[in-house]
This record gives C-alpha cells, sequence and structure tokens, in this order.
C-alpha cells in the first residue's frame, strides 16, 4: 500500500478558542449559546449505531462523545465556555470504554468549566434566567429543547417584575456555518489527509477490478482501506455500482457482479477526524476502455477540467457547473447525442443536456460530506473566496432502463462521473484528491494488477 505521509496536527485548542471568538463577537452579552449533542440511535434490539457527535461541536471544541452539550454566556465582558459531559463510571467504562469524565474535559478541552451531564437541568434552568437569548438549534436533543421551553414559558413574580429569562430563541446555525465555510490551514491539513486516504482505497479498488467481482467486494476493498490507513470509516455510503447500475445517481446496494465490458463507477469517500473526503472514478471493468467508453470518458474528464479550472477567487459559485455544461454540451453534439444547437442544449427548460446530466457539478465539503453555508445569499451566486472547498463531479449517465429517453445504443448503459476535491486559493485551484489517477492511460495501467 502507498505512502501517505504523516498524519498532519490534530487541531489545536489555541484555533478551537479562535473559532469561538469570532462566533462570540456576533452575539449580545445577554445571550446564551447552547450546542447540542445528538442522542445515541438503536440500530437493533441492543445495538446501537456507531455514534458521531454533531459538526457544529466538533468544530467549536472537538468533543466527540456522547450526553454533551457545549454552553457559552457572557460573564463581565468575557464569554465564559461550559462543556456538560458524561460523568465517570467505572462500570460503564468496562463495558463501553473510558470517559475524560468532567476532570479530563477541563484538562483537554477549550474550555473553562465543565460539569457532568447528570447536573445539565439544574446549572442551564439557572443559566436560562439570566440570559434574554437563547441561540440553540432545537430539535435535536429533546432534553436541552424540554429545559429551554420551560424556561422560556415559566410565568413568575420573578419574571414578571424584573423581566429576567428568556424572550427570544434563536437557531445559531446560520453564524456558525458562515464561519465553518471558510477552512483554516490545519482544517485543510485534515482534508487533504482525508483525500489521500480515500484516493489509495480508489486505487485499491482499481486494482482488485476484473470481471465476475462482486460490487460489494469492492465496496469491502474501500472500507477496509480507509480503515487499514487511520480514518474513522466511510463519510457517507459507498456507491458501488457496474454496468447499468452506473447510470443511477445515489445507487449504493452493491450487491451486483461486474462484468466483461461493463463501467465501473466507485463513489467513495472516507471522514478523517470529522472532514470528509468525496472522490468518485469510473473504470472499465476489464481493464480496457470501449471506443464509446472512451468517448464518453474523456468528454465527462475534460469537463471536469474546465469546472475545477473555474474554482478560483472571485468567480461565482455557479462558474465550475457552467464551464462542465458547456464543455459536456458541445461535446454530445459532436458525438450526435444532441441535435439542438449549444444555446438550446443548456436551457433549463428543454435543452437535451438535463436528459444525461442531471445533477450538479460540486457542492461544499468539510465536517459534512455535503458542507453547510448557503450557496444563493440574497438569491445571487455565491462569490468563491480562499478557503473554501467543494467538489468537482461532472458526470453523464446512459441508462437504456429509462422509459423517458431514448437512450443512444452506441453509449447504453454507460454511467461515467469524475469527481474531486478542490480548494480554492489565491493562486488557482488546488486539487486535495489530485493522488486519485484519473486518465485514461492512468486508470487502463491500474485496473486489474492486484
Amino acid at each position: 500500500m502507498s505512502a501517505i505521509g504523516d498524519e498532519p496536527v490534530r487541531i489545536t485548542n489555541e484555533e478551537y478558542k479562535v473559532r469561538q471568538q469570532r462566533l462570540f463577537s456576533q452575539m449580545r452579552p445577554d445571550d446564551l449559546l447552547l450546542i447540542t449533542s445528538p442522542k445515541t440511535s438503536v440500530r437493533s434490539n441492543d445495538v446501537h449505531y456507531v455514534y458521531r457527535n454533531s459538526s457544529d461541536m466538533l468544530y467549536l471544541c472537538g468533543w466527540e462523545d456522547p450526553d454533551s452539550l457545549f454552553m457559552a454566556h457572557n460573564e463581565e465582558g468575557n464569554w465564559v465556555v461550559s462543556l456538560f459531559v458524561q460523568p465517570k463510571d467505572v462500570l460503564k467504562e468496562i463495558w463501553e470504554g473510558r470517559r475524560p469524565g468532567a476532570e479530563g474535559a477541563i484538562e483537554h478541552w477549550p474550555i473553562d468549566m465543565a460539569h457532568t451531564y447528570e447536573e445539565l437541568s439544574d446549572l442551564l434552568s439557572n443559566r436560562l434566567e439570566k440570559c434574554s437569548r437563547v441561540l440553540v438549534k432545537t430539535g435535536c436533543n429533546l432534553d436541552v429543547d424540554s429545559i429551554v421551553n420551560d424556561a422560556f414559558t415559566a410565568k413568575s413574580r420573578s419574571r414578571q417584575k424584573f423581566g429576567t429569562g428568556p424572550n427570544s430563541i434563536e437557531d445559531p446555525s446560520p453564524r456558525i456555518n458562515e464561519l465553518r465555510l471558510r477552512k483554516s490551514a490545519a482544517e485543510i491539513q485534515q482534508m487533504r489527509h482525508s483525500a489521500m486516504i480515500a484516493s489509495q482505497a480508489h486505487i485499491h479498488a482499481m486494482r482488485n477490478t476484473k470481471p465476475g467481482i462482486g460490487e460489494w467486494q469492492l465496496e469491502g476493498v474501500i472500507e477496509g482501506v480507509f480503515k487499514w490507513l487511520g480514518s474513522s470509516g466511510i463519510a457517507y455510503p459507498c456507491i458501488i455500482g457496474s454496468g447499468e447500475n452506473a447510470t443511477i445517481l445515489h445507487y449504493n446496494v452493491n450487491s451486483d457482479t461486474c462484468d466483461d465490458g461493463e463501467i465501473l463507477l466507485i463513489d467513495a469517500g472516507c471522514e478523517y477526524r470529522g472532514y470528509a473526503s468525496d472522490i468518485t472514478r469510473s473504470w472499465p471493468v476489464n481493464g480496457k476502455f470501449t471506443d464509446a467508453q472512451k468517448e464518453i470518458y474523456q468528454l465527462v474528464l475534460d469537463a471536469q477540467t474546465a469546472a475545477i479550472n473555474a474554482c478560483v477567487v472571485g468567480n461565482e459559485y455557479d462558474a465550475p457547473h457552467e464551464a462542465a455544461r458547456k464543455v459536456l454540451a458541445e461535446g454530445l453534439i459532436e458525438l450526435g447525442v444532441i441535435n439542438q444547437n449549444l444555446d438550446e442544449a443548456l436551457c433549463a427548460e428543454n435543452g437535451q443536456l438535463k436528459s444525461w446530466y442531471m445533477h450538479n457539478t460540486g457542492h461544499w465539503l468539510g465536517l459534512d460530506v455535503h458542507d453547510v453555508g448557503i450557496y444563493r445569499p440574497d438569491g445571487k451566486a455565491r462569490i468563491l473566496e480562499e478557503g473554501m472547498v467543494l467538489t468537482v463531479e461532472p458526470g453523464l449517465y446512459f441508462g437504456s432502463w429509462r422509459p423517458d429517453v431514448e437512450c443512444p445504443e452506441r453509449y447504453s448503459n454507460i454511467g461515467i462521473r469524475i469527481e474531486d476535491d478542490v480548494l480554492v486559493t489565491a493562486n488557482g485551484p488546488d486539487v486535495l484528491s489530485k493522488d486519485c489517477p484519473k486518465t485514461i492511460d492512468e486508470i487502463q495501467s491500474i485496473v486489474g494488477t492486484a
């Protein structure tokens, strides 16, 4: 297995505190900020799904365990950060693993105070009496929602006389989302490493591909490399589609065999220290592109190149998408698939391009695979800035199974998508996933060589 370099330095407490202060600078002194953790979820009977804390919790303090709450209040001009965590419990730790507890939290995390989750009701209720506005995303943690709602609807003499207690509730997500949209140098290091791991997984899948192998077996290869190289696992369910399955955008049954002459499409990314990668590659199961497959593959690759080149500071977010659409439409006109002129083919209402390319060219990437951040603030496409990370993933899908279009016989059941993770920099686009091969020659030299 190829080396992927040293692991990046973990995000420091100093950086977490900088993030916190940037958020606090947008708040009022009488605000109370609450970031909740989701509850654990049962998979079946007494077996739980693998737990992942909320991305906002990871962003603001890096706390990963359940039964937690991040709280910040202003005290004499200074913001005080508290964290409620699971208490130390020897019996539960014997069964489920060690817990930092309040003592460990205060010692190693970027907070000022730590309490056990068992103290939540009393301490949070007390703090709510002293605030005017609560910044909390409701619907995520019923324990917190109940306490906040009780404080908000309370009718006490003290409240009537002095006006104490919260009089408004606001979701802090829009403020946090804007901060998360622009990645720091430390975040970029984590994301680059995540993309390097995912690239190696795709390479190993290419090497192990041969006629007759199961989609599920390649899924095992992909996920095994993710874990082997130190990621926490998948960032989203893997898409492993061969033949007509490659023409289904979010196919993830992964239960078919990969047959000779088919194109295999794999869309798979891992999560490293919370940060997602998202890579798609498409290749021939037998290791050799047919002429028809080459035509479509090269067209998608050319469209992706044009889209990546449009990921520059000052361009609109739509620029990569429009660049890709133009190349795809021109190519399909030349191949005889589209019988409209360029303007007609690109038309949103009745353009023929949308029959074969029906999705956007990318999305934000970060702590979530479809990361936060408004694409069209005030109704206008966002301008790309340094530090933003987005995927670039044009594709063409000729599913002969579709009843809504007449699929060109030459390209029957060819599904091609090529996706990379791109960082916007002052010096142009930086492809974080550049270690993953994608030219026709590179792919043909790798497939089936295991």
